[in-house]
């Protein structure tokens, strides 16, 4: 069973950084996607950020709204990915969730709808 634990959120001022990782158990970490997505409240949840690893290439997707101030990076066992959020404002205040699925193409990487398995997701609140 594949289980998937998010932690690193908290509240933050404007302009200021947190690093959110991913911990993953139950899963071949390194032959499927990775991806984190975001909820406001109120909101549908949106696409943040994947990584699909297959063999030795690394694809990483990127959202535009938080493209150069998000990256991505994963542990050298392949076994957690982190989310390094830097220049944050009030707008990306969400839960973060980070999820993973059965199939390791990159078929609609940006669709919720895709993945099969989520963590409980960590709160990230930057104060103006």
């Amino acid at each position: 069973q594949v289980q998937l634990v998010e932690s690193g959120g908290g509240l933050v001022q404007a302009g200021g950084s947190l690093r959110l990782s991913c911990a993953a158990s139950g899963h071949t970490f390194s032959r499927y996607v990775m991806a984190w997505f975001r909820q406001a409240p109120g909101k549908e949840r949106e696409f943040v950020a994947t990584v699909r690893w297959s063999g030795s290439v690394t694809a990483t997707y990127i959202a535009d709204s938080v493209k150069g101030r998000f990256t991505l990076s994963r542990d050298n066992a392949n076994t957690a990915m982190y989310l390094q959020m830097a220049s944050l404002k009030p707008e990306d205040t969400a839960i973060y969730y980070c999820a993973t699925r059965n199939f390791s193409t990159d078929y609609e990487i940006m669709n919720p709808a895709q993945y099969d398995y989520w963590g409980q997701g960590t709160q990230v609140t930057v104060s103006s």
